[in-house]
């Protein structure tokens, strides 16, 4: 049990529930143990979201590593998110894919929600893909849309939860990271060429991350939209923020699976079950859209 301060509630240890400082040891014992489970050199990374775990099944000559398995790996707790690296081809580009991320609401730290993306620099990986389900603030966008994030607004961030607190480790990056390009331009470019080249309407606009996992209130909602969001969701930011610090190349798409509510007692209301079945309707069209783009980069 933990010791009880003077107020009568439990005193939190610096290594307790708001953060897990991992050393470079760690990080390079979890790559360690990677690559001696595939014959595979990754250099792309790709985190899939709620409902989106699909693309991880057009993997070619795909080696498959459960996250329990992996040091100190956290596991996957949410529904439709399978919890396991899958690596191999796609698109003629070497991948490490993966199927189901870790969320803040499901009890862990930033660091440990992000370590699998700072292990997959370790494993080589330059570049990271990561997609999500989001709910649209943008009057405009519809469920079934695909949204380009151009920047973010990190609630849970300037709240004080980063996953850069802690000892700096200089061997990913400064203490003091600029963040006004965590999404390559670059990539967010061959993103809308590969889109119009294929016909996919292909939005583009600001992600708002919040802690979850309760969906917003319709103040919230309408807070949001006012500061300029399109769209929100309970992941994404830290993930992207912490490649960005290493020096990655950051692609990132939202699939928009339900309309955020800013009516009070409005009698419809946003469910997991909703985000699951819309983001079955969306993934062919993702998934030919991230095909599209890795198929530019390798010059296929």
């Amino acid at each position: 049990m933990a010791p009880f301060g003077l107020s009568g509630r439990p005193l939190q240890s610096t290594m307790g529930p708001m953060d897990t400082n991992f050393t470079l040891a760690q990080y390079d014992e979890a790559a360690a143990f990677i690559r001696s489970h595939t014959r595979h050199r990754p250099t792309v990374g790709l985190i899939l979201g709620s409902g989106l775990s699909g693309l991880a099944e057009q993997i070619e000559d795909a080696d498959v590593v459960p996250y329990r398995d992996i040091p100190h790996f956290p596991v996957s707790t949410v529904a439709g998110h399978a919890g396991r690296l899958v690596m191999g081809r796609l698109a003629r580009a070497t991948v490490c894919t993966m199927q189901g991320r870790f969320h803040y609401y499901e009890g862990y730290s930033m660091q440990q929600v992000t370590l699998p993306v700072r292990v997959m620099r370790q494993l080589g990986v330059a570049t990271l893909f990561v997609t999500n389900a989001a709910g649209a603030l943008n009057p405009s966008f519809a469920v079934g849309d695909l949204m380009l994030i151009e920047d973010h607004i990190n609630l849970v961030g300037m709240a004080g939860v980063s996953p850069l607190r802690g000892p700096n480790l200089d061997a990913f990056g400064t203490r003091f990271p600029a963040v006004n390009r965590v999404y390559t331009r670059r990539l967010r470019d061959l993103a809308q060429k590969a889109a119009a080249a294929r016909q996919i309407p292909l939005r583009r606009g600001i992600y708002a991350q919040l802690a979850g996992p309760n969906f917003e209130t319709a103040a919230e909602v309408r807070m949001l939209r006012a500061w300029g969001a399109d769209a929100v969701g309970m992941s994404t930011v830290a993930e992207t923020i912490v490649a960005h610090h290493a020096g990655m190349e950051v692609l990132a798409i939202s699939t928009i699976t339900n309309t955020a509510i800013d009516v009070l007692d409005a009698e419809n209301e946003p469910s997991h079950e909703e985000v699951m079945d819309a983001g079955k309707l969306i993934v062919p069209r993702l998934t030919s859209l991230l095909l599209a783009v890795l198929r530019e980069m390798t010059g296929g």
